[in-house]
């Protein structure tokens, strides 16, 4: 166990919001932190009680932004506000989402700009240390004016409402609260506002399926290179000097993967082999097409780390500055465009990855019908190809970019928003469709090395075949797909992911931050 650490101004990037939500680990604010809420808060306190209005504090929210609240009921109205915002829609979103909106949210806090109470950032810690975890359902947002709904479902706990997961179980906050210590929170007068400003909810699902997607290109050059293997491919497209002046520097990545992954294989020396060495793109161009899912994978990390990393609220409070800003920093923009960047990016991974696997099947290349030795009484993997389309086609509708819509909300008040949440919730399935294509090619590509005359694997890709047969044993006679496909996908998940393709990369002396 380790403590996490936030401390203002210091960027997080992917890893360490990955260790943040580890229940392994304990967070922690750290002093000029809490000393920065403290004296943001005090100072809203002044703010709140004085004649001039001032929005989110002593107003009305959205386009009643202009009704002063009445004396005294300051802190009412933001817990008022909380209740009113919860009309969340659908299933709770899975625990480790609401882990990072948690996460997140504390990131957002610990510059002091917020106006937050330092009695509502603890007891999100304790949430985040204690395995409390709101039940926050996953549709109603529409990524700006900030993920309203799915954030006053956050805060809901606070109040002794709503529902939280402990242990797995799904109980009524007010059954458990004095069980669990959670406590009820007497809310300031910018409290309210400050939980369910900003773009935590959408940001937290991104930066989860990013981090999925990250793992699964990686092992996307590795299952490619056994497919290559398979079908006698040559070497030459992805030989180093081919690819060395690349204004794409992940091309260059991706080639010495391929290079490392197949070095000491024979299959381009087989009769298998064709001698112009022009294979089908989907082989050819592997290091175009993944290098550029890897050009925007990194591309939309850093756009939503620099979401992630920025006070998402309004409006701001500079204390030492005097100064009491507002502005858009609620509008999920940056999130719902890079999500949509991955969609597309995933679409493309698995669009590749499902012509190599029809390749496979094709009869070509020394490789008999489907991948069967008794074609005709047996289909052989026929099947497992139309899932895999099936699956790029809904990837492919999918991918049309949520951000691209709008519509108005609040009376014309916020007559612009971002649809972030639909975007996120696209690219999700899109990654799900992505590991499940992913994973009948490496399912095709390992029964078409073990039916390919003659072929020697490379030792990388010798390995990997050998674990993978300790969970998915060949195919001789028909059986149910569905049960090899699942498996495999766990192997992927599992094993492939990860360590196993990190130390590979590393062997071969690739940086993976080269494109960064």
């Amino acid at each position: 166990m380790a403590n996490v650490v936030i401390r203002p101004g210091e960027r997080w990037e992917l890893e360490h919001l990955m260790a943040g939500i580890d229940p392994g680990n304990t967070v922690v604010l750290a002093d000029e932190a809490t000393e920065a809420i403290r004296r943001s808060s005090k100072w809203v306190d002044s703010l709140a009680v004085r004649p001039a209005l001032l929005y989110g504090v002593n107003s009305g929210f959205g386009a009643l932004a202009n009704v002063r609240v009445r004396p005294g009921d300051e802190a009412e109205v933001q817990r008022r506000h909380i209740l009113s915002h919860a009309c969340g829609i659908g299933l709770g979103a899975p625990v480790e989402v609401v882990r990072m909106m948690l996460l997140i949210k504390l990131l957002t806090f610990r510059s002091g700009y917020t106006g937050v109470s330092p009695e509502v950032a603890e007891s999100l810690v304790r949430m985040l240390n204690n395995g409390i975890h709101p039940v926050v359902p996953e549709r109603g947002t529409v990524g700006a004016s900030g993920d309203l709904a799915p954030l006053s479902h956050l805060a809901l706990p606070l109040l002794g409402l709503g529902q939280i997961t402990v242990d797995g179980q799904v109980r009524d906050t007010g059954d458990v609260e004095e069980q669990l210590g959670l406590g009820r929170v007497e809310l300031g007068p910018k409290d309210g506002l400050a939980l369910t400003n900003g773009t935590q909810y959408i940001s937290a699902v991104a930066v989860i399926e990013l981090r999925r997607l990250l793992e699964l290109a990686r092992s996307a050059d590795l299952i490619a290179a056994i497919s290559t293997q398979a079908f006698s491919c040559a070497d030459r497209f992805f030989h180093e000097r081919y690819h060395r002046d690349s204004g794409n520097r992940w091309r260059a990545v991706v080639a010495n993967n391929l290079s490392h992954y197949t070095h000491g294989g024979n299959h381009t020396a087989l009769d298998s082999a064709v001698p112009s060495m022009q294979d089908p793109y989907s082989f050819r161009c592997i290091p175009q097409v993944h290098g550029a899912v890897r050009e925007h994978i990194a591309y939309a990390q850093n756009s939503i780390l620099n979401e992630i990393n920025t006070t998402a609220d309004n409006p701001l409070f500079f204390v030492d500055d005097e100064l009491a800003l507002l502005g858009g920093n609620l509008h999920g923009e940056s999130v719902a465009m890079a999500a949509d960047m991955l969609g597309i990016a995933a679409t493309e991974l698995a669009s590749i990855s499902e012509r190599r696997t029809y390749q496979l099947l094709s009869g070509r290349r020394g490789l008999p019908d489907f991948l069967t030795e008794d074609p005709g009484v047996n289909s052989g993997l026929m099947i497992s190809q139309y899932s895999a389309a099936a699956l790029v086609s809904e990837a492919k509708t999918l991918a049309h970019p949520g951000s691209v819509d709008s519509i108005p909300t609040c009376q014309l008040q916020e007559d612009h928003v971002s649809m972030g949440g639909t975007s996120v919730l696209k690219l999700r399935q899109i990654v799900d469709n992505l590991e499940n294509v992913l994973a009948i090619e490496l399912m095709t590509a390992c029964q078409a090395a073990d039916l390919k005359a003659g072929l020697v694997l490379s030792p990388a890709v010798r390995g990997v075949q050998e674990r993978y047969r300790t969970r998915v044993p060949r195919l001789k006679d028909d059986r149910v797909l569905a049960d090899d496909i699942e498996q495999t996908r766990q192997f992927l998940r599992y094993d492939l992911a990860g360590d196993l393709v990190a130390e590979q990369t590393a062997a071969a002396g690739v940086r993976e931050e080269a494109g960064r």
